[in-house]
């Protein structure tokens, strides 16, 4: 995925203000063996790039000035309560040094699961992005997981599934092998027993004799 930037001369808040009054978001690039970059780009078009999930997980093609580089998007400020992007940091990728990054989990398959069509129980997601170190020529967008194999009392964790070829998962807290995905027995809702009907009135009682 691509994106074009332009060089950035001034900085500070008063720059940064009178950018963002143009239409414009200020940011920065930074990593490698570079000094940090400042650039702009057009707000407009990158609030429609934030969007879209690949650009948070994938290597990004940059262009500034006609040159296109890797890089990674490492942090968005956004106003707290407008449709505006403040600032936005960019990291260089070095084809031959391993990144960190969150990568997207992405399930299938859960309805056609023994646990869902037979035992109608409930999947439910516990984390829906994994942190993994990988060469950035093996970063996936996305990591797919089937779901159709799921059973009653069971979960999916860490261990139970395939990442793609050259990605290992970043461990973080000790835990060796997080639950993925946890699966719950249905609610059984049992209807109280309806209270005894009251008897009809009788239709003659209160009625006196016809004299």
């Amino acid at each position: 995925m691509n994106f074009v930037a332009f060089e950035r001369a001034k900085q500070g808040t008063g720059a940064s203000r009178r950018l963002r009054n143009t239409g414009k978001t200020p940011g920065i690039v930074y990593g490698g063996a570079a000094e940090p970059q400042l650039i702009e780009i057009d707000h407009n078009a990158l609030w429609h790039a934030l969007k879209k999930e690949a650009f948070h997980s994938s290597v990004l093609d940059m262009e500034v000035a006609g040159a296109t580089s890797k890089v990674l998007l490492r942090d968005v400020q956004y106003h707290p309560y407008k449709q505006l992007v403040l600032h936005i940091d960019f990291q260089r990728v070095d084809a031959k040094t391993k990144l960190h990054m969150k990568v997207p989990l992405h399930y299938s398959g859960a309805e056609e699961s023994d646990a869902v069509k037979v035992d109608k129980c409930l999947v439910n997601p516990v984390l829906n992005e994994l942190d993994v170190s990988c060469m950035p020529s093996d970063l996936p967008e996305f990591i797919a997981v089937d779901l159709s194999k799921l059973k009653k009392g069971s979960s999916l964790n860490l261990k139970d599934i395939k990442l793609p070829r050259g990605v290992s998962p970043v461990i973080r807290g000790g835990q060796n092998n997080p639950v993925l995905v946890s699966v719950t027995n249905p609610v059984i809702e049992v209807e109280a027993p309806a209270a005894d009907a009251a008897p009809a009135p009788d239709a003659k009682a209160g009625k006196g004799k016809k004299k």
